[in-house]
């Protein structure tokens, strides 16, 4: 009978007796289009609900952001309320997202006591304007970098009618949630929401002023649109429930190199296993109902990796709905047997997950201010907008950087399975050909053969299929896709309101600087063409640099990055520049966060930081000291009776046996993880008493993470010399090829 809880969940694994999907709840067969949005309280239910009047003013605040008039607020609470216990519910939350990057949620139930006759209480439910408008939730258990004492407790949850309430929860009751802001007692933003929808009101407004320069007067707002591609591993959870890694630091923090990783290429894009596809089918239904438009599922490169893509929406709901997915993809997992992994390396050796931020701009009209025509060339306002994006990403790359910064990120950006930590912009050639024709002077018609062309494929029963304007960059961080930008660089675990807020704001800067440009060429009496002509080919000339459509994973770009003055930093480094002025300038100029906001993000970061390696500090020395060693040891003595029995079996002879070479191995690792551990602890306890965020962090990085890196290799050498049969932990092999 197998011994060690590894032994006997294998052994019950090898045992079943029943399909891989049998274990996997029913997913009961459904239409998408009757669920999608049911949980939902829509525009077309306000519309169904509300008074006509007041649903106009409700609409125009969902469109263009306007401002909610406190008569309304009564009606639509009392609306929303009525739907909500209609559909079950009991309780409702202002549903936030602090600094902590997760979502945070306090329920209040609708029902109110009232005193009746004779001492009889009598329930009603309660749901005022007052109630939708402003919670108050303690603030002082959550990050906020030094705005916040301990002792000062309040502060506020503020509802965002822009981003749709809906329903959450089973069974006896459900809950009634409602998108919100997060503000301190003093006003100040304690939460990532609030400085996105900031954001998205400069680069609307910048947007709109450069609309209005070619003519545009029908267009009342620009919408930032965003589809977020999230990639997910899934593992199974008795396997993962006997890891303490997963469960606390949420990556492997041992781990010997699988048999078998992706180097056969036979995942990308493979049949999705049965019980898979069924955990698929009921997170999509789930997402259907909550408005969510999931629309693409499949294998990704590593084993046991998937991705799920959404189609556009915008940004703040985008936003909202990216941290719905993740929360569903991780409670749907354990109804089906599984344990789903979000952070950016869960595994080593194989590839991990990021987060693909598609970013694009549309007017009120409906156009995509980013869809370049069969001929970009003549397209003078598609040609501003692109300048606009170089501009930005050039100008403010510390900025971009900046959102893409945490502990888990480190381990994916600069490897060779995603985009490197420098910033660059990947156009594709015939985009870049005319770019540096306008640059030189010339008028960009002079790029020959740019409009699309047919794609020969040889196969006389296939149709012509046309060309994209460009090809994909798999290794550039910031990349044309089309008719959209793909921001490559966010982890997987990442909210992407830091990826939308720091893009949205150096836009709104770039943006904001060629409409002063250009209307300061108008009013000396130029035409907007000649105007347009000599502000591209300075802007195409000035930010070329950004412009790279090679090899990102290269050593050689890493170099010539450097001499075109383009920035690689790590996320310390990056935090480190949060107070550059030039990075504090950008955030403030359009009011998305002011001085004392940014300096406590800073704070709150870095800490994020130091706090994510203390943990994985902390976990490996426990699972190091107490759950691999004391085997490992065991295991040693058996090597070296087993080495002294052949020694004294074949006498004195000089030469040393195999036996002896491999207890040696295994002293050798044993005693090298028992001194490692050692080293780790004693190190951990210094920076632990050292002052300093900042470097405190360094200390982490320089210190700490190589230290666990030295642990590291001497466990998984003794995951390889060391009998199966007694080592505690699962294996990589067991973790990443169950199906």
């Amino acid at each position: 009978m197998p011994y060690t809880p590894r032994q006997r969940v294998r052994a019950a694994i090898a045992e079943e007796k029943i399909t891989n999907n049998a274990k996997a709840p029913k997913v009961e067969p459904y239409v998408p289009a009757h669920v999608f949005g049911k949980d939902v309280f829509t525009m077309k239910i306000m519309r169904e609900r509300l008074p006509k009047n007041v649903y106009q003013r409700i609409e125009k605040i969902y469109e263009r952001g306007e401002s909610l008039q406190d008569s309304d607020a009564d009606i639509v609470a009392s609306a929303m309320k009525d739907w909500a216990i209609e559909h079950g519910a009991t309780h409702y939350t202002h549903w936030f997202q602090p600094m902590t990057g997760f979502t945070a949620e306090k329920h209040d139930a609708f029902l109110t006591p009232l005193p009746g006759q004779r001492g009889e209480a009598q329930l009603i439910t309660e749901f005022s304007g007052k109630m939708l408008i402003k919670g108050e939730p303690d603030a002082s258990s959550f990050p906020s970098g030094g705005i916040r004492s301990t002792f000062e407790a309040r502060g506020y949850t503020a509802w965002d009618p822009t981003s749709p309430a809906f329903l959450l929860g089973s069974g006896m009751g459900r809950t009634l949630y409602v998108p919100s802001l997060f503000l301190s007692y003093t006003g100040e933003s304690l939460d990532r929401k609030t400085p996105l929808l900031r954001s998205l009101d400069a680069v609307s407004k910048q947007a709109l002023r450069v609309l209005r320069l070619f003519g545009n007067t029908s267009a009342r707002y620009v919408d930032v649109m965003v589809g977020a591609e999230q990639e997910y591993f899934l593992v199974d959870r008795r396997y993962a429930s006997l890891r303490e890694d997963l469960k606390l630091a949420r990556r492997t923090l041992f781990g010997a190199r699988p048999s078998k990783g992706q180097e056969m290429d036979d995942h990308y894009f493979g049949t999705i296993g049965s019980r898979v596809i069924a955990y698929m089918e009921e997170v999509e239904k789930r997402l259907y109902q909550l408005g969510i438009p999931a629309r693409t599922r499949h294998n990704e490169a590593a084993p046991s990796q998937f991705e799920l893509a959404p189609m556009y929406e915008k940004a703040n709901v985008a936003t909202d709905h990216n941290m719905l997915t993740m929360e569903l993809l991780r409670t749907t997992a354990r109804r089906h047997g599984f344990h789903c992994l979000l952070h950016e390396k869960p595994f080593a050796y194989i590839n991990g997950s990021g987060k693909h931020n598609n970013w694009s701009l549309c007017d009120s009209d409906g156009n995509n201010l980013f869809e370049p025509g069969a001929t970009p060339m003549d397209n003078a306002q598609f040609l501003v907008f692109l300048a606009a994006v170089l501009r930005a990403v050039h100008m403010h790359p510390v900025v971009m950087r900046l959102s893409t910064a945490s502990a888990g990120n480190d381990h994916r950006l600069g490897a060779s399975e995603a985009p490197p930590a420098i910033l660059s912009i990947f156009l594709g050639d015939q985009l870049t050909d005319i770019i540096d024709n306008i640059a030189e002077g010339k008028n960009g018609k002079e790029s020959g053969g740019w409009k699309s062309k047919a794609m020969k494929i040889g196969v006389s029963a296939l149709p012509t299929l046309p060309r994209d304007i460009s090809d994909r960059n798999r290794t550039s961080p910031f990349a044309f896709t089309g008719n959209k930008f793909e921001f490559r660089a966010v982890g997987g675990s990442m909210s992407i309101a830091p990826a939308n807020i720091s893009f949205c704001t150096a836009m709104s800067c770039a943006l904001e600087d060629i409409a002063v440009g250009l209307e300061a060429s108008l009013a000396e009496g130029k035409t907007l063409e000649a105007s347009v002509q000599s502000l591209l080919a300075q802007l195409f000339k000035e930010h070329r640099p950004i412009i790279f459509n090679g090899n990102g994973y290269s050593e050689a770009w890493k170099l010539e990055a450097a001499e075109r003055g383009l920035p690689n930093l790590d996320s310390v480094e990056a935090l480190a520049h949060y107070s550059d002025e030039n990075v504090k300038d950008a955030f403030i100029r359009h009011s998305i966060l002011n001085e004392r906001e940014l300096m406590a993000r800073q704070e709150i970061l870095l800490d994020g930081y130091i706090r994510d390696i203390h943990v994985e500090t902390k976990v490996m020395l426990h699972i190091g000291r107490t759950v691999i060693l004391p085997p490992c040891m065991k295991w040693m003595r058996e090597a070296s009776s087993i080495a002294a029995a052949s020694r004294s079996m074949l006498g004195q002879t000089k030469e040393k046996l195999p036996e002896e070479n491999y207890f040696h191995k295994v002293r050798e690792h044993v005693v090298g993880l028992m001194e490692s551990l050692d080293k780790l602890h004693a190190k951990h306890e210094e920076l632990d008493c050292r002052s300093g965020t900042l470097e405190r962090a360094r200390g982490a990085r320089d210190e700490l993470v190589p230290l666990m890196e030295e642990c590291r290799r001497h466990a998984d050498t003794l995951e390889t010399i060391v009998d199966d049969a007694i080592w505690p932990l699962p294996k990589y092999n067991e973790l990443l090829w169950r199906r």
